[in-house]
């Protein structure tokens, strides 16, 4: 039989799935997941014992296996050896942990993250050509933000032409696990301020003031709230799932009172001076949070697309706690890349799977 391109003579993929992170929220809620569905991960992580009560919560009959990995390149370094089909990265800081296990997955591996910025989601889509070369599939932003905005517009989109301009709104209702914030979601935090206001305009991405838009409306079950915008990765999504030239995305995640909005800029230039951040950062991480129910009911995704006709069509996506949409989604998303059902390159969930992913992760379309 003829080799495919990016084939290599290298050994077989073991079929595992990976859980990089396996001992942070995420992590845990991933491998929860994946063990529900009858699937036994491996989990990574960098302390042994950690890893280890990790796998008894998860239950004696689950199956999992562990594997301890101080550092991104040494966790590249096992997925290079072991060669488990899916890789699933739930560390953060995306920009930095990416590259090197991407590069260990190639050929023929595959790659899932929960990215939700801008930089990280560019430098995954930098490897399109490469991973599509390579037989393998790389899924950045496999969570609420990106697929619980981007599921919508592609609805919105289907079997249309390309629309003038796009907005969506990520209205997460997240509850509060007791414990410190931790070093990933604190990053997150901080890159958002240093990034600044960004949209994009005439097909280009513009910077613009951070906190500057500002959205109020009532959600479909009747809860008014305020979104602001924000330089994500539901933007990015958007964009790639629209092709419109005009996209502005919003998060209810960036503090919409009017004080703290105008002190934004200025703090994020403080923050991109490197020490200021890594000082901040891990401040951040270690703040003791208590738990918290989530806010609201439901977590939503909304989007309005407007095309040059002036026809709008406006829908949302309906799920209940944000992170329990976050973990379906990786989850799905990774056993689905295990079957063979992912297209080569580097792509945002919907552009992967269809918009009808949102759905198996636990969520509903609500046509506005």
């Amino acid at each position: 039989m003829a080799q495919r391109s990016g084939e290599t003579d290298s050994p077989a993929r073991t079929g595992e799935i990976w859980v990089l992170g396996a001992t942070g929220r995420t992590g845990r809620a991933v491998a929860a997941r994946l063990v529900a569905d009858g699937v036994a991960p491996v989990l990574v992580g960098r302390d042994a014992g950690r890893l280890r009560r990790a796998a008894e919560q998860l239950g004696p009959g689950s199956g999992v296996r562990t594997v301890v990995a101080a550092t991104p390149e040494a966790t590249a370094d096992e997925v290079a050896r072991q060669r488990p089909a899916v890789v699933v990265n739930t560390i953060g800081d995306y920009a930095r942990t990416a590259l090197p296990v991407v590069r260990a997955c190639l050929p023929g591996g595959h790659y899932v993250d929960l990215a939700s910025d801008l930089g990280a989601m560019e430098q995954l889509a930098a490897l399109h050509d490469e991973a599509e070369s390579a037989g393998s599939t790389l899924v950045t932003g496999a969570g609420f933000g990106v697929l619980g905005t981007e599921a919508v517009v592609a609805r919105l989109c289907a079997g249309r032409p390309v629309p003038a301009r796009v907005r969506v709104d990520a209205l997460a209702s997240v509850a509060v696990e007791a414990g410190r914030l931790g070093e990933a979601l604190a990053a997150s935090m901080v890159d958002v301020a240093a990034t600044g206001g960004r949209r994009y305009a005439a097909g280009r991405l513009v910077r613009t003031r951070l906190g500057a838009d500002v959205y109020r409306f009532t959600l479909p079950d009747g809860v008014a709230v305020t979104s602001v915008g924000a330089p994500s990765g539901e933007l990015y999504g958007a964009r790639t799932a629209s092709g419109a030239p005009d996209v502005v995305a919003t998060s209810m995640l960036v503090p919409a009172a009017p004080a703290v909005r105008a002190l934004l800029p200025v703090a994020g230039a403080l923050l991109r001076v490197p020490a200021l951040r890594r000082l901040v950062v891990s401040r951040l991480a270690r703040v003791e949070l208590p738990a918290s129910p989530r806010p609201r009911e439901h977590t939503w995704g909304h989007a309005v697309v407007t095309w040059a006709d002036g026809t709008e069509r406006e829908g949302w996506l309906r799920a209940g706690e944000a992170m329990d949409f976050t973990a379906a989604a990786a989850a799905t998303v990774a056993q689905r890349l295990a079957r063979g059902e992912g297209k080569p390159g580097a792509w945002t969930p919907a552009t992967a799977l269809g918009p009808d992913l949102a759905v198996e992760a636990g969520g509903t379309f609500v046509d506005g």
